[in-house]
């Protein structure tokens, strides 16, 4: 890369500007037996800088010379408190031509762009590069206190011989099922037995595939002892997926989630990070945290939930994210976690995946299918992520009757809306609708809308009237122009 005459493919250094943060720069470079030639256009304090066997000249960085005087350069840091003078020296430096690399300190947003403008490689902000420093210390630091609060929990309740429980949302995701098995396993490091309860049910093949090849232990709230045999009660995952009636009935101890909780937390302790995309990256931080190495199946368990969150890293995925993801990367199976991610399809859920591509309607980039009567209402979550995939498709939502109930679920890709307050704003004062941005669930009471007995002879009717009111009433909650559909080919 070099930029000017001589045989020597060592790299070479100028610094233009020698204040607090030059020195600094300088020292440091040539602690590392870098080659640096140092320009200050103060007598004295290029005379100090030799006496610390420093190579520095004067030369006024805004005067002329001062292109030919970084001629030899390969890379050039420009470091001076004075803008101007900075501007000045790329200027000349871009004017004289070669092939420099050129770093150069800015003030303020508009001075940034200025120095691009002029030709700069790289623009440093000083007090952005402070700002940045101090919000990674704060994180660090942060992480560091919750980490001991939560250790407090943990220990006392192992002290008194207390067991915990581990509570995931109704109807649990794998971020969900993911992010509690971590916790388990930072209680078990602790001395604590724990137990992961649900309500509901593991649906959709590819959870049920999760937690049978990962050999995860959930209880079902049915059959697990009552909350008040359990010293300690925690919560993970649980704001914005599942019911939102699901009560507690006894003192939550620890809160750990992506999202914001609808009503206020009352937790001894309570970690709501909304500027990541799962909760089981807020767990991976904690296992690191304690120094915990993951086992295999807890860190395939967590990495898939991060993966399902965040559609395979292409939907709002953040850089603690990816972080979190590569450093479980080398923990994990990845056989298993490929046969999470590719189930086999029950017949039942075939059948309603081929009445829901038989059905659909299309809308613009909307798509609204029924899949009838049904007898496993988890199949219509798969028809309607499988009929995502569909070209020029962003939202699907499939529709479903059983045990006198219509059930709806839906998926997005679309930035623009929540499909979770979609379902919300449509449906919730006739029945339960969750969810968050990507994805949303309805049930409904049969008779709400049509008043129809259910019956042999009436069946078809009673489809296409469900049918007709639940697709007019989410086309209007979305804003979506017309409630007739054309089938797609």
């Amino acid at each position: 890369m070099s930029a000017g005459s001589g045989g020597s493919s060592r790299t070479r250094y100028a610094i233009l500007g020698c204040g607090s943060v030059g020195h600094a720069v300088a020292e440091d470079l040539t602690d590392r037996d870098r080659d640096v030639l140092i320009l200050d256009r103060d007598e004295s304090r290029v005379e100090a800088l030799r006496d610390q066997d420093l190579n520095a000249q004067v030369q006024d960085i805004a005067a002329e010379g001062v292109g030919e005087a970084v001629a030899d350069r390969d890379i050039i840091l420009i470091l001076a408190s004075d803008v101007e003078a900075n501007k000045e020296a790329v200027r000349a430096i871009r004017e004289r031509g070669g092939e420099h690399y050129v770093v150069v300190r800015a003030s303020d947003p508009v001075s940034e762009d200025e120095l691009r403008d002029l030709g700069a490689d790289v623009v440093i902000n000083p007090s952005t590069v402070i700002a940045d420093s101090a919000l990674r210390s704060l994180e660090t630091g942060e992480l560091e206190y919750m980490a001991r609060q939560l250790a407090d929990i943990l220990r006392e309740t192992g002290e008194s011989d207390g067991r915990l429980a581990i509570l995931t949302h109704d109807n649990p995701d794998p971020d969900s099922i993911a992010s509690a098995t971590a916790l388990q396993a930072i209680a078990e490091a602790y001395g604590v037995d724990a137990d992961i309860l649900y309500t509901g049910d593991v649906g959709h093949q590819e959870n049920r595939a999760f937690v049978n090849l990962l050999g995860i232990d959930l209880l079902s709230r049915e059959e697990a002892d009552p909350l008040d045999a359990y010293e300690t009660i925690a919560l993970v995952d649980h704001a914005k997926s599942g019911e939102p009636e699901m009560e507690i009935d006894a003192d939550v101890d620890v809160y750990i989630d992506h999202y914001e909780a609808d009503a206020e937390v009352d937790a001894r302790f309570v970690d709501v990070r909304t500027n990541v995309s799962s909760t089981s990256t807020i767990l991976t931080k904690y296992l690191q945290e304690f120094d915990l190495s993951p086992s295999e199946a807890v860190a395939t368990a967590l990495l898939y939930g991060i993966r399902a969150e965040t559609l395979d890293f292409k939907r709002d995925t953040t850089p603690a994210d990816l972080t979190a993801a590569a450093y479980l990367h080398p923990f994990a199976n990845h056989d298993t976690l490929e046969q999470v991610e590719s189930p086999s399809m029950s017949p039942e859920t075939l059948d309603v995946l081929a009445e829901a591509i038989q059905n659909r309607e299309v809308q613009g980039s909307h798509l609204f299918s029924t899949a009838g009567f049904i007898r496993d209402r988890e199949a219509l979550a798969q028809a309607a992520q499988h009929l995502l995939n569909l070209e020029g498709i962003t939202t699907t939502a499939v529709l479903g009757i059983a045990d006198e109930k219509i059930y709806l679920s839906a998926r997005s890709k679309d930035i623009r809306i929540n499909i979770g307050n979609v379902l919300q704003e449509a449906f919730e004062d006739m029945g339960d609708a969750a969810g968050h941005s990507t994805q949303g669930s309805v049930e409904i009471p049969l008779g709400i809308f049509t008043g129809i007995e259910t019956s042999d002879e009436n069946r078809d009717t009673l489809l296409q009237l469900t049918e007709e009111a639940v697709r007019r009433k989410l086309f209007d909650a979305m804003g979506v122009e017309g409630s007739e559909g054309s089938n797609g080919s």
